[in-house]
């Protein structure tokens, strides 16, 4: 996965016809290298997958202004929807199901 800045992933958020999930972390959170893990096999699987990856202690406008609640945190903006945030990363098929419909939208941006 490849790591946004805020100002990264302010200029994706801006962009209206990309889909794209974005994963929020600490580095000292053990459920947040869990749930990387996780990612990281997904990513094995699609590796087109428009799927990124931002530390939250750098993101204070984009916390605030998405609401994140706690962490880890999986924001998925698919075109035309509301952002949906993923919490609970129970198991690999699961957060594999949700996040499938990625693969098919295009256009996404690799940077």
């Amino acid at each position: 996965m490849i790591e946004w800045t805020q100002k990264e992933l302010l200029e994706h958020s801006a962009i209206k016809d990309t889909a794209y999930a974005v994963f929020l972390y600490t580095p000292l959170c053990g459920t947040c290298k869990l749930a990387e893990r996780m990612l990281d096999i997904i990513m094995t699987m699609q590796p087109t997958m428009p799927l990124y990856k931002s530390n939250i202690n750098f993101l204070p406008q984009v916390s605030q202004d998405w609401q994140i609640q706690s962490i880890p945190c999986v924001v998925i903006a698919e075109v035309g929807k509301d952002k949906k945030m993923i919490y609970r990363m129970q198991a690999v098929d699961e957060l594999y199901r949700q996040l499938l419909p990625l693969t098919k939208k295009r256009p996404y941006i690799v940077k």
